[in-house]
């Protein structure tokens, strides 16, 4: 602990934007893994043609009452398909519907992936500069840990910058393809509404 405290003190004041960038990628990475673990938890697909099945039949009693145990977002777009007449144009309208609840939290997760290589760039930048300042400045330089501390907040930033891009690279990919495989599973299931519909 004492070491990475000392890191984050030579990584200069970049460190302070990128560790809040880092707690923000953390606290989101946990919510939406509970999430998707909860909405895909295990023996969800068997759930989920069972109540394809129900609507696919046309029996609405044993579709409320699959999706009346249960407290997902497809049991939400079920009680919406039950509600109201579905047709092809239906899946893109309830995918857009419960688009909010799946996607959450992309776009800051995928700002933090592009800003934080870009907050270590900036440290790298800064850092070079007050090297060059001591080394071009009138005065003789006589310490050259000085000079070694421009070049320490050059490397730590960088370093510190892709490892936060890096912990919040892998899980949002995971997340992306959680969410294409929801809207596969809101298309099943309109796409089974829609053929009792015929």
């Amino acid at each position: 602990m004492p070491q990475m405290l000392t890191l984050f003190e030579k990584g200069g004041p970049v460190m302070w934007p990128l560790l809040v960038m880092s707690v923000i990628s953390v606290a989101l990475t946990l919510e939406r893994g509970v999430f998707w673990v909860r909405t895909h938890r295990p023996g969800r697909r068997k759930w989920l043609f069972s109540l394809a099945d129900a609507l696919r039949t046309g029996d609405r009693a044993a579709a409320k009452a699959i999706a009346a145990d249960d407290s997902s977002l497809y049991a939400d777009a079920a009680d919406l398909i039950l509600a109201r007449k579905v047709g092809p144009a239906s899946a893109v309208e309830l995918a857009e519907t419960f688009r909010p609840v799946f996607d959450r939290f992309s776009l800051t997760l995928s700002t933090v992936i592009t800003a934080a290589p870009l907050l270590g760039i900036l440290g790298t930048v800064t850092g070079i500069i007050r090297s060059f300042q001591l080394l071009g400045g009138s005065a003789q330089v006589t310490d050259i840990n000085a000079v070694a501390g421009g070049i320490a907040e050059a490397l730590i930033t960088t370093a510190a910058g892709l490892v936060v891009a890096l912990i919040t690279l892998f899980p949002y990919m995971v997340f992306r393809a959680q969410s294409d495989r929801c809207l596969g599973n809101i298309e099943l299931l309109v796409a089974s509404a829609t053929d009792n519909a015929k």
